[in-house]
């Protein structure tokens, strides 16, 4: 398989090695059944231009069955790049989604959120959708922005092109969309060429990916399919995610899961790299969630479902190719200990586990719910994993042996110039850890996690402004915003 790429971006070197579950034999055993599957069982592809592009690469067609041979699906991997690089909306390189280096954003389609101002779980408006962006835009760690809520305010019809807008305007971080039709991702296209200055330009350096989805168990539908066709026409990056739940629309052990839906992505890697080779492909290592038996929930907390990513990581390295993770989410209702607990829990496995781009932060409710204050304490916990990846320097100056020498027996280190001259490289919570006296926390309110997490929220809604588009370009989007809405109301 190919070697991926470990250079380092942002502010640190990861030097921890990454969390593993397989051994090489066993990754090897998971690739090679994935490849039996996809020879021996096939897939169903509903887009008859799909079909097509399998049938002309040597692929057995019957129908809207596809076989492909093992050929066919090592070719497409070894043509895919190891490294995808998202600008920001400048067009200046932001995120190079590779090797072991853990980005972290927020999810998308959220059906309801906790307000904020009240407290209350309400049903997400697009209001939501700009008010997350804003968050992302202004906090350190997060470094890409997705819808995070739907705008169930919104003309269900054209709600993912009002979305995307919601999203571009309110930050100049990377972005991960969503689309409900092809035309409207031709539409949101359109839009990020005009942001860009052109279609070659956007190509070249570009800010927004598509996140698309199969259909499990093995099903490729027309209009996924023809997104996902379209944007590797563009040559612009895709990332793929198949829907399987163990235990529901896949094998309830582990690494039969694994095997299915290592080989519902190959498919649609195959087709991207047949549409156009080189198309930049993320590989999904997100929520292969196990479906819980007690209670039918498909659970984003569960220890099967941090196995899975792990698992799933490991082989997309093994494979060569980026990965797509999630972290940061809960099954909690509410944001609470469980939230921040479990949050915690899988923002630090998902990390060590080298997934690239991590997303998901914020979702409680197994992914129904989105939370302004888990999206805050998480990204102040991502700055405290990223501290813990870069190790520690081992050097003559940090070794201290001079210093240790000059204080000697029964000395002090407060007033060492050693000290003031390190005692900044530490880190520091402002969010997620008090730590001052007892009697001065009183003092100061007993304000708890959630209360600090809550005015962070609204101080970033209510003070921070994200840059603007310029003026010209906003009025083109404008523009193409109320062609999409006279179609609407046609």
């Amino acid at each position: 398989m190919k070697a991926a790429s470990n250079g380092s971006d942002r502010d640190y070197v990861r030097q921890i090695p990454p969390l593993q579950v397989f051994s090489q034999a066993q990754l090897e055993e998971i690739h090679y059944a994935s490849l039996e599957v996809l020879r021996r069982t096939g897939v169903r592809i509903q887009l008859p231009e799909a079909v097509e592009l399998m049938r002309e690469a040597g692929c057995h067609v019957e129908g809207e069955r596809v076989y492909l041979p093992p050929s066919v699906v090592e070719s497409a991997i070894r043509s895919a790049p190891s490294q995808v690089v998202l600008c920001d909306r400048h067009g200046e390189p932001a995120v190079r989604v590779e090797g072991y280096k853990p980005h972290f954003g927020t999810g998308s389609d959220c059906i309801f959120v906790i307000d904020p101002y009240t407290g209350e779980r309400r049903s997400a408006r697009l209001e939501d959708v700009g008010h997350f962006a804003k968050l992302v835009d202004a906090l350190p760690h997060m470094d890409f922005a997705m819808g995070m809520s739907v705008a169930n305010d919104a003309p269900e019809a054209i709600a993912d092109v009002l979305q995307f807008h919601a999203m571009v305007t309110n930050t100049v971080k990377p972005m991960v969309y969503a689309v409900n039709d092809p035309q409207n991702l031709r539409v949101i296209v359109e839009m990020c060429e005009v942001i860009a200055g052109g279609a070659e330009a956007f190509r070249r350096q570009p800010f927004a990916a598509l996140f698309g989805c199969s259909i499990s168990p093995l099903l490729y539908s027309p209009g996924p399919t023809e997104s996902l066709l379209y944007t590797a026409e563009k040559g612009l990056p895709y990332i793929l995610a198949p829907t399987a739940s163990a235990g529901g629309t896949g094998p309830v052990t582990l690494p039969g899961s694994l095997v299915q839906i290592n080989a519902e992505m190959l498919v649609g890697l195959v087709l991207a790299q047949l549409k156009r080779e080189g198309t930049p492909f993320i590989m999904f290592a997100g929520c292969p969630t196990p479906l819980d038996m007690q209670t039918t929930i498909a659970s984003y907390a569960s220890p099967e479902f941090l196995l899975f990513q792990v698992g799933l990581t490991q082989l997309q390295h093994y494979q060569g190719l980026p990965t797509f993770g999630t972290a940061g989410c809960s099954d909690a209702k509410a944001f609470d200990q469980q939230a921040s607990l479990e949050g915690a829990m899988s923002m630090l496995i998902s990390s060590l586990s080298g997934a690239n781009l991590i997303h998901d932060v914020g979702y409680v409710e197994y992914g129904s719910t989105s939370c302004f204050e888990q999206v805050v304490t998480m990204n102040e916990l991502a700055g405290e994993i990223r501290f813990l990846l870069r190790g520690m320097d081992v050097n003559r100056e940090t070794l201290a042996v001079d210093v240790i020498d000059a204080v000697g027996p029964g000395g002090e280190y407060v007033t060492s110039d050693h000290t003031f001259n390190h005692f900044r490289n530490g880190w520091f919570p402002e969010v997620i850890g008090d730590r001052t006296a007892y009697d001065d926390w009183v003092d100061a309110g007993s304000k708890t996690l959630g209360d600090r997490a809550n005015e962070k929220v609204r101080h970033i809604l209510e003070t921070h402004e994200p840059e603007p588009l310029p003026e010209a370009t906003a009025e083109e989007l404008d523009a193409i915003l109320a062609d999409v809405r006279a179609g609407v109301e046609a």
